[in-house]
């Protein structure tokens, strides 16, 4: 009931050595806090929390709009609502060096396991857009070393995201990852990978783990888990799939109701009033505070008697 009983420093623990062990980690996006339970009960081992969705969820595009409390805020509303660990995208750190220091803490707070730096211009554009602009490597691995340095929790896990890839090509981008993970970066995020070989040749060239974004309609074909498992990609993400799956969706129970005026035709489709109360614990609730309302109704009984009960001879 409520909240997960697992502290953020267990979650972080657990998802490191779930790393270590080279298991590959499922981590779709969550899109608001119901369905980061939602995951978690489907058997995946992660979630993430999409920079682009929190920009959508706000009707704003994915160009650098959303603030860091704002990110931190969602963070924490999502994390509290499951035992699994958590990654959140924390775009270019919100600033200079001190800013990725405080956004990192701000973070470790809200309880994510871990968060992904990266080396855009601020403010930064969707990954998977043409235009993209990177900082120079040394402003690149300060933003790292800050991040690193910031963490209070050991275990909080620092991801650094390369968008080199899309603006001067590959080799580029190996010699990005090299030195981010150099500068202390604990796992590599290589966006807008063409195909499987690239993934492959990072993944060569780095001794940290490797996240695949398999978002739909980028510059990244959309590989099964077992295809990116044997390239040796360690973890995989699908930042906007639940948000566009809702979204649609949504799109066509509206367009039934402007059609026809009713969505009973639409029913099947759409997740049970008895699924929903299961997913939020209903029960628990009610009974919590059927405890909680006998609990203090005797305790009322008993002092009322008290008052009007004659003293003992």
């Amino acid at each position: 009931m409520l909240y997960s009983s697992v502290p953020a420093h267990e979650k972080r623990a657990a998802f490191r050595a779930r790393l270590a062990s080279g298991e590959l980690i499922r981590m779709p996006g969550a899109f608001n806090p119901l369905s980061a339970r939602l995951i978690e009960r489907k058997g995946f081992e992660g979630v993430y929390i999409s920079g682009a969705v929190l920009s959508a969820d706000l009707g704003l595009p994915d160009i650098g709009l959303t603030t860091q409390t704002e990110v931190a805020g969602r963070s924490a509303q999502i994390t509290r609502m499951t035992d699994l660990p958590a990654l959140v995208d924390a775009d270019t750190g919100f600033g200079e060096p001190m800013n990725v220091a405080r956004t990192v803490q701000a973070l470790e707070d809200a309880g994510v396991a871990g968060l992904h730096i990266e080396d855009q211009v601020n403010p930064k554009r969707c990954g998977h857009l043409d235009g993209k602009q990177v900082v120079d490597e040394d402003t690149a691995l300060k933003r790292i070393r800050a991040a690193v340095d910031a963490r209070r929790d050991g275990n909080l896990l620092i991801m650094a995201r390369t968008d080199i890839r899309a603006v001067e090509g590959l080799a580029a981008a190996i010699d990005r990852a090299k030195a981010l993970v150099d500068a202390g970066a604990d796992a590599l995020f290589p966006e807008a990978m063409a195909d499987l070989s690239e993934f492959e040749a990072v993944r060569a060239a780095v001794d940290v783990p490797v996240l695949a974004n398999m978002t739909e309609f980028g510059k990244s074909d959309l590989f099964t888990v077992d295809q990116l498992r044997d390239v040796g990609v360690n973890i995989v993400i699908w930042p906007v799939s639940l948000l566009r799956l809702a979204m649609g969706a949504a799109e066509r129970g509206l367009d039934q109701l402007v059609g026809e005026g009713t969505l009973k035709p639409m029913l099947d489709d759409m997740q049970h009033r008895a699924d929903l109360y299961d997913l939020i614990d209903y029960e628990g609730y009610n009974a919590f505070d059927n405890v909680i309302f006998e609990t203090y109704s005797g305790l009322r009984e008993d002092r009322d008697r008290r008052r009007t009960d004659p003293p003992a001879s």
